[in-house]
């Protein structure tokens, strides 16, 4: 096992970079790239940094010249012939070859795009600009750079005694959280936890921790490379980029309306069985299961990633029942800032309503909380989203609107079309 502390006292980034591989991020990135190489290739967006937490001055604690050498290291990153072996032969949701020879042979020449950095009012404006597949893969590396770049910040003045007693206290907090969990017979959890990780080390440590701990009750990670390396599963299926970027591009109101199962539909056409996950709160869950065509009832589940938890599941499991559906064979995924109490509660409230499953982020890979001074190693609400398309501004509105981004007016303009009455504010954690 390696000895994190040690690694931290004395590493150097350039044998402990930040990222090192192309497949240093979620699976369903590279499951919605594939997607959108075959149905929107010359699409143009772009893609921005944006800060949440804006208590926390990114641009007071980031060397710009340590953020441009890691930013221009990930751009020098190529997928190894063993990546690519992996991608190509290895069976995923119980598929071989999901991913399709045309689109390998473009990722194994792919380099990342240029990027545009600049600093204002004590924050990064970071910004990627080009080909949709090409910069989508910019967003998990840009926020795994700048999370470990700011815990190295933190850390960077602390003595190796302190970094020993400073990780294994971190390691017995994980540790508790899996004692906690491991009584519970029908868990299902994965690891969810790249885009904001303390590290890169660090969460592969949590990763085999979990899997140490709670054995077959954790089912694998979203991060394709510690899958890889760690020979356990890849877990993901898609994320609200997709209807965002669809949305935009929209003509008019009824195109709009449309676009998000418009984006369902061509992911249907690509994928079968568990990957059929509906994410539904992109416009608010309420309005878009309103409105759903039937044939997404027959989908395999749903992911709740905002909003009252419990409010989504059980929106899930009454529209199943509407549509002649048994919610007891259908999946439900737990995906927003979740943690333990959060867990047993929702585990105890929908077992044997629901097949429940939870992917686990933030509060796995990067809960330092309390364990330093002025709570300098908490985990902060930070973001890469896609802001245009064409030209045309993007909008998220999501079920807690503290989530919602877009400029003002299409804000409103999109309230009106996907007919979103007001909701309730929740506070955003990660």
């Amino acid at each position: 096992m390696v000895d994190i502390a040690t690694r931290v006292y004395n590493h150097k980034w350039k044998i402990d970079p930040i990222v090192r591989s192309l497949i240093d991020t979620d699976f369903y990135k590279l499951l919605m790239c594939q997607s959108v190489f075959r149905n929107k290739p010359d699409t143009n967006v772009t893609f921005s940094l944006i800060n949440r937490s804006k208590s926390i001055r990114l641009a007071d604690i980031i060397d710009e010249g340590a953020l441009r050498e890691q930013l221009d290291h990930m751009r020098s990153l190529s997928l190894s012939r063993g990546e690519s072996t992996w991608l190509r032969g290895n069976t995923f949701y119980g598929k071989r070859q999901m991913f399709r020879s045309d689109f390998m042979e473009w990722f194994e020449g792919m380099r990342l795009p240029p990027y545009h950095l600049e600093k204002r009012d004590g924050q990064y404006e970071l910004t990627f600009e080009g080909k949709w597949h090409e910069v989508m893969l910019w967003e998990i590396p840009a926020l795994a750079i700048l999370m470990e770049l700011r815990s190295r910040a933190v850390l960077s003045d602390m003595g190796r005694f302190e970094l020993q007693v400073l990780y294994a206290r971190a390691m017995t907090k994980v540790w508790e959280k899996v004692e906690t969990l491991r009584d519970l017979p029908t868990l299902r959890l994965a690891d969810f936890g790249t885009r904001r990780r303390h590290s890169f080390l660090w969460q592969d440590w949590c990763v085999q921790a979990m899997r140490e701990g709670l054995g077959e009750h954790f089912v694998g990670t979203s991060n394709c490379l510690i899958a890889m390396r760690r020979e356990m599963e890849a877990i993901g299926t898609n994320a609200h980029e997709l209807p965002m970027v669809y949305s935009a591009l929209a003509e008019d109101d009824a195109a709009l309306r449309d676009a998000p199962y418009k984006v369902l539909a061509d992911w249907q056409d690509e994928h079968e069985g568990n990957l059929r996950i509906i994410l539904p709160d992109t416009y608010g869950t309420q309005g878009f299961l309103q409105g759903a065509p039937d044939w997404l009832a027959g989908w395999t589940g749903m992911r709740i990633d905002s909003g009252d938890p419990a409010t989504g599941a059980e929106r899930a499991i009454a529209w199943w029942k509407a549509r002649g559906e048994d919610p007891t064979q259908k999946l439900v995924i737990f995906s927003d800032g979740l943690d333990v109490d959060k867990i047993l509660e929702l585990q105890k409230q929908f077992q044997g309503r629901v097949r429940v499953s939870f992917g686990w982020g933030t509060l796995l890979t990067n809960d330092f909380r309390g364990l330093v001074p002025n709570e300098g190693l908490a985990p902060f609400s930070l973001v890469c989203k896609a802001v245009a398309a064409n030209g045309q501004p993007t909008v998220k509105l999501s079920d807690n609107p503290n989530k919602a981004m877009g400029p003002k007016a299409e804000v409103e303009r999109y309230k009106r079309v996907f007919d979103l009455d007001a909701q309730e504010p929740m506070d955003v954690i990660v």
